[in-house]
Order: C-alpha cells, then sequence, then structure tokens
C-alpha cells in the first residue's frame, strides 16, 4: 500500500488515504479529445505525446509495479500512468505541480492517457510518493524494460548488433559544504528529523531555545561571523559536541528504540566519526579536534559522506573536473545504416533504424569506468539485447574486462588498451615488455641478452592476478647494455605480467588498435558523445533533480526512455539523421556563385 493525497475539485481539500493498485488497462483516448486533437492538427505533425500513443499503444502495464503497492485499501492513479507522467515531466523539463496540471489541461497528454476534458487529475504529491515507492522497491529500470520490450517485438532494436557505451558526470542536488557546514548541517538535519518523528522526546531532552538559536537556520549563515580559520574550528567543535550530546541522547535507554535507526542520526553518527577524533585527556576531560585532510582517520572519497541530505553523494574527479553527485553510463545502438541507392554525397535517413538508448547505469562519482564494464555489458545481456560488438574509450578497458565480457556475455569489446606504462615504452629506448620473451610452461623469461629469470611469483593486487618476474643482481649487474634495461643498483631487473590469457590478448590488442582498420571502425564511438549531448539538452541528466542514488537513477531511466520517444517521434515522421547545423552566412556562402 502507498499514501497518496486525493484531491476534491468540489472543495479544493486533501486529505491523506491509503491506495491500492488494481490493475487495469489503459481506456481508449476520449472521443472529444481525439476529435480535438485531430481538428487542431490536420495536416500537420501532432504532438509527440499523440505518436507515442497512435504508434506503441499500451506499451507499459500496471503489473510490472506490483511489487510496490497493496492489493487494499482505494485504489489510486495506475503506476504505469504515473510512470508515463514521469517520462513526459522529465522530457519537458516540468516541476511536479506543472506535471499534475498539465495532465488536467493540456490535451495531448489527455489523449496520452486516456483522460477526459472533466477529469480532476491528481495531487503533485502523487508523483513524489511514486517515486519513492517505485525506487524503494528496486523498480526504477521497470519503465526501460518495457519500452524495449515493445520495440524489439517491433524490430527496432535487436540482440547481436553493434553498440557504444560512455560515462558522463552528474551533479547532485545538494550543496558541497566544507567540513564546518558538514558538521553544523549534519547536526541540524538530525534534530529536523527527530523534531518530525518524535517532537514530546526531543522536547523534554533538549533546552529548544538554545539549540532553535544555534541550528534553526541554514548553518551557512553563521559563516559570514566566522571568517577567520581559528573562528570556523571553534565552531566545528561546538558543533561536534552538540552532533555527539544528540547522538548520545538517542543511544540512551530511556531513549525509544528506534530513535537510533533514523536515518538523519546515522549520518550524523558516520560523519562525527570520520571528520572528528574524541578523546580524554589526564583530567578526565573530553578534547574533540578535527581531522586535517591528508591526516589519519579521514576516510577515502568513496565512503566519505559530503552531505547529510544526500548520503550517497560523492566528490567525483575527471581530468580537470571535479563535481559532488554521481556518474552516469549511457548505451545505445549503432547499426550500420542498410545499403540504398542515394547518392554518395547525401545519406538516406528514411530507411535508418534511430539509434535507441539499451541500457543506463547511475553509481556514485568515485567509481572508476573500468568497474563498469562487466556490469553495463551484464545489462544489455539480461535484457536480450547484448551486441555483438560494443563500443568503449580507454577508461573501460582491460584485458580481464575483454575477456570477461566475451565469456560471460558473448560480447567483443572494441576498446584501446592503455600503452605500456614503463619507462622504457614511455621513452621508446631501452628495453620494454615487448622485448622478452615469456615462456608461461616454463614459468620463466628471458631477456634480450638471453639470460633466464631467477623468480616467478603469482601474486594478486588491486583485485587482480598479475606475476611477478625477477632477474638476479648478478645476471643484471655485469651486463653490457644494463642502461637500457634497468636504473636499479641493488637488483636485477623486474617485470609485472598478466597470466597467460590476459597477456596474449593484450599483445594482440595492441598491436591491432594501430591499424587503420581498427580505428575506422572504432570512429563509430564518438557518437555516444552526441547522444550524451541530446540527453543533456532535452532532460538535463547532467544535474540531478532528486536525492540518494535509487531515485536519481531513476530520474536518469526516465530520461533515458524520453530521449527514446523523441528519437522515435523524429523516426515516424521521416526526419533524417545526421543534420548539420548551418548559420545563415554559411548558406549564404554556399548559395553565392564564386568569381573566375
Amino acid at each position: 500500500m502507498v499514501p497518496v493525497r486525493s484531491r476534491f475539485p468540489s472543495s479544493g481539500r486533501r486529505i491523506g488515504c491509503v491506495m491500492s493498485m488494481r490493475a487495469v488497462p489503459w481506456p481508449e483516448p476520449d472521443p472529444v479529445v481525439a476529435a480535438a486533437i485531430r481538428a487542431k492538427y490536420a495536416g500537420r505533425r501532432v504532438p509527440l505525446a499523440v505518436a507515442v500513443r497512435d504508434r506503441l499503444g499500451q506499451w507499459l502495464a500496471d503489473e510490472v509495479f506490483a511489487a510496490a503497492f497493496g492489493v487494499r485499501g482505494r485504489p489510486g492513479w495506475p503506476p504505469s500512468r504515473l510512470a508515463v507522467v514521469t517520462v513526459l515531466q522529465m522530457m519537458e523539463d516540468l516541476g511536479d505541480r506543472q506535471a499534475a496540471e498539465a495532465v488536467r489541461t493540456r490535451l495531448d497528454w489527455q489523449y496520452l492517457l486516456g483522460l477526459g476534458l472533466a477529469d480532476a487529475g491528481f495531487d503533485h504529491s502523487v508523483l513524489s510518493e511514486f517515486r519513492g515507492r517505485v525506487a524503494a522497491h528496486g523498480l526504477e529500470e521497470a519503465v526501460l524494460d518495457a519500452l524495449l520490450a515493445k520495440l524489439a517485438a517491433d524490430g527496432l532494436v535487436k540482440a547481436g548488433g553493434k553498440q557504444r557505451a560512455d560515462s558522463t558526470h552528474v551533479i547532485a542536488a545538494v550543496r558541497a559544504l566544507h567540513t564546518t557546514e558538514l558538521a553544523g548541517e549534519s547536526v541540524r538535519a538530525a534534530l529536523e528529523a527527530l523534531a518530525a518523528a518524535c517532537p514530546d522526546w526531543l522536547a523534554a531532552r533538549l533546552c529548544l531555545p538554545d539549540w532553535e538559536r544555534r541550528y534553526g537556520t541554514r548553518v551557512s549563515t553563521w559563516q559570514r561571523r566566522a571568517p577567520g580559520k581559528a573562528e570556523r574550528d571553534r565552531l566545528a567543535v561546538q558543533y561536534a559536541r552538540d552532533g555527539y550530546a544528540l547522538v548520545a541522547a538517542c543511544y540512551e535507554e530511556t531513549a525509544p528504540p528506534w530513535l537510533r535507526q533514523v536515518p538523519a542520526v546515522q549520518v550524523l553518527r558516520t560523519v562525527l566519526i570520520q571528520s572528528f577524533t574524541r578523546t580524554v585527556s589526564g583530567g578526565g576531560r573530553e578534547v574533540i579536534s578535527r581531522r586535517e585532510p591528508g591526516g589519519d582517520g579521514i576516510p577515502p572519497a568513496h565512503i566519505k559522506i559530503s552531505s547529510p541530505y544526500d548520503a550517497d553523494a560523492r566528490w567525483g574527479a575527471k581530468k580537470d573536473l571535479h563535481w559532488l553527485g554521481y556518474k552516469l553510463h549511457i548505451s545505445e545502438t549503432c547499426d550500420d545504416p542498410p545499403a540504398c541507392g542515394c547518392p554518395p554525397q547525401g545519406r538516406c535517413g528514411h530507411d535508418v533504424r534511430p539509434n535507441l538508448v539499451t541500457g543506463v547505469m547511475t553509481t556514485r562519482a568515485t567509481v572508476c569506468d573500468i568497474e563498469m564494464t562487466i556490469p553495463v555489458s551484464a545489462a544489455l545481456a539480461g535484457r536480450d539485447l547484448a551486441p555483438g560488438r560494443l563500443y568503449l574509450d580507454t577508461g573501460y578497458a582491460s584485458a580481464l574486462a575483454i575477456l570477461d565480457a566475451a565469456r560471460l556475455a558473448g560480447i567483443t569489446l572494441v576498446t584501446p588498451l592503455r600503452s605500456d606504462g614503463s619507462r622504457q615504452a614511455r621513452a621508446r629506448s631501452g628495453y620494454d615488455l615487448t622485448a622478452f620473451a615469456v615462456d608461461y610452461d616454463a614459468r620463466t623469461a628471458t631477456c634480450p641478452q638471453g639470460k633466464t629469470a631467477t623468480g616467478w611469483t603469482p601474486a594478486r593486487t588491486e583485485g587482480r592476478d598479475i606475476i611477478v618476474v625477477r632477474f638476479g643482481v648478478t645476471t643484471c649487474r655485469p651486463c653490457p647494455v644494463r642502461e637500457q634495461c634497468t636504473t636499479a643498483r641493488r637488483n636485477g631487473r623486474q617485470l609485472t605480467i598478466l597470466p597467460r590469457d590476459q597477456h596474449e590478448l593484450q599483445a594482440a590488442a595492441r598491436a591491432a588498435q594501430h591499424g587503420q582498420n581498427w580505428q575506422d571502425d572504432y570512429k563509430r564511438r564518438a557518437g555516444i558523445e552526441g547522444t550524451i549531448s541530446q540527453a543533456v539538452t532535452i532532460t538535463g541528466c547532467r544535474r540531478t533533480r532528486y536525492r540518494g542514488l535509487p531515485r536519481t537513477h531513476l530520474g536518469h531511466v526516465c530520461s533515458a526512455v524520453a530521449l527514446n520517444l523523441c528519437r522515435l517521434d523524429a523516426y515516424w515522421n521521416d526526419t533524417p539523421l545526421n543534420r548539420k547545423t548551418t548559420t545563415h552566412l554559411t548558406r549564404l556562402t554556399h548559395a553565392t556563385p564564386k568569381r573566375n
């Protein structure tokens, strides 16, 4: 069951009631609405919402959301239609109030949803509650799965073709806070949560006027009165002392046991541990101090909470870009267009299937692309849309990932492997790894001078298997070409190689990626940049409007569905692909005859 608010048009009142889901088919478009649409758009291109209903029909059913809703209670708005409203909302960058109003007033939305002119719609709060319920039950991808299943049945997407994928940054819907602000806002967030959950206990336990004076407004307003570092440190310690006192009160035996499970209290407790130390001096006095950046006890970025209002947001970095939030991975089809008789200088776009998004994955900003290579491949295979060839950039590439993708999902990864990072390879002088003959059967290696390694040690580092090969110092010290091989004085040359299957694949892939045929084929990957740009333009996916990883992922899934519907609309209306934008000056230049 899910609590939603019903809106009564007669009085304008809103009351809370428990709603249930009744799986029902979408009603046919209202005859009056359909007649108005046909009259308004006679001979013209109909709105996207109308085209979607005419072309796809009911492509999303209530049954896919059954796990998130109860079966008892008053029937509420069908979740499948709420999901479609969320997609339209993302497509047109509307807030919840605006989307709810559009359901009541816009003919094209009413046509898609099968509503009559007199339908009162729903209160805007239903959308937020719907998203929370869907995200809490792990049904974020149900909308995209249903659309892709419909498109696969129509032959617009299929397995075994060509696809490409890439990632982009996503900025969280919270402010970036430094340590002092983070401590104060964490205390403030916990107080707000406790004041709503257990007001009587909080009023009896704390001196509310004193705490309200310090935490009644945003902590950033305090910082204007504390410009110096010493004053900020003093404030941070004061926030930490209040935070420790608040957490201790929640863990007292007289406190309700469920208070310590309030998410804001758990976030406050974690922030205190990550940002401060608390010790007892020899005289029994409690000493609280900040953890300095770079010092002991500072947690790594992938577990450090950066905001009490979005505990999943993390600080990420990519080249010169630093952001607080998440990372989005997008996959799309990129098959070759069919052969046609059009002139070679102008490719026909009427028979070319649209490039459609086949998968989106949202992670914290600290997750590296290489960690998502196999999850992205597995997700495509799970939808029965595993491509024959998947084009990725270097960030996703490793010999192990290429092998695993082929073994687990039958996908050939087309991605350039990183070059050898050794000193000799970078300088292009001396003996790099390719100069050594590795014999896996004999468990040894031979250097260019014909000397055999004295050590062969399998090891594991950073979650991957490696082999360390060592040459003895007595072998390397008298070598006449030692300077071209190693600069070590006390030890001989040491090699780090991969297991046999990865080593052989890596050598073959590095040799192949310098060929012209491979480079021409790899140019296909560049098109994903345009897809990301289009997704940003249409849905603003680089800045999430929700908090928390599940809801952010739900927003990205709806963005992907919105992007697919826009591309399908262009395909249905024979809009040519790859149209280049030209300025008036450019067109004038081409139209003006050249002078001799």
